[in-house]
């Protein structure tokens, strides 16, 4: 059966994989292991959902703390993609976002994939302290894969018909208000 899969031992550990997999690849999808597992969590109580919040929290967190790291060691500059006008501009956007409040942005840009790949090494190449940046991506972590997991948890626990659907419906509520939540932040920038 393919939910003996997703409630089994090797679950939170390939969600973990994807989740830091996509702190460096936004084609991963971390995000929709985590609410996918989350709806496999309120349908068949396993694994808990505090357990799928406390992987996929430690997973985002020691993956933004790899690109910080990367950062920190590298630099913004060092290698030819780093230098094409588009990084340039991402990378200058995140270098002005942390100048105005580092938490705010830590925070936000865990939500926003690309955002935080440059958020994060940014905040390494500007010399942000360590352990007050380990600490607020921790929290950002947490609250993040609260969130997604939650998500999951909650569709599955108002949609019958067992574990596949509410996988299925909880991805495509995830999604969406995804979409509502970009939507919102363009028309705000504008």
């Amino acid at each position: 059966m393919p939910t003996d899969l997703l409630t089994g031992p090797w679950a939170l550990a390939v969600m973990g994989l994807l989740v830091l997999g996509d702190s460096f690849f936004v084609i991963v999808p971390g995000e929709i292991a985590v609410t996918a597992l989350g709806a496999i969590s309120s349908a068949s109580g396993s694994p808990p959902l505090w357990a799928v919040i406390v992987c996929a929290a430690a997973a985002a967190a020691a993956g933004d703390a790899a690109c910080y790291l990367i950062g920190r060691t590298v630099g913004t500059e060092r290698w030819r993609w780093m230098r094409g006008r588009k990084v340039r501009q991402a990378l200058e956007w995140a270098r002005r976002r942390l100048d105005g409040g580092t938490a705010t942005v830590l925070f936000t840009a865990r939500f926003v994939p690309f955002a935080r790949l440059a958020i994060n090494l940014v905040a390494g190449a500007s010399g942000i302290h360590p352990v007050r940046y380990l600490c607020l991506v921790g929290l950002a972590a947490l609250g993040w894969a609260a969130y997604q997991a939650s998500v999951g948890a909650i569709v599955a626990a108002l949609v019958p018909g067992g574990p596949v659907v509410a996988v299925i419906v909880s991805v495509v509520v995830a999604v969406g208000l995804g979409a509502v939540i970009d939507l919102a932040t363009r028309r705000a920038r504008r």
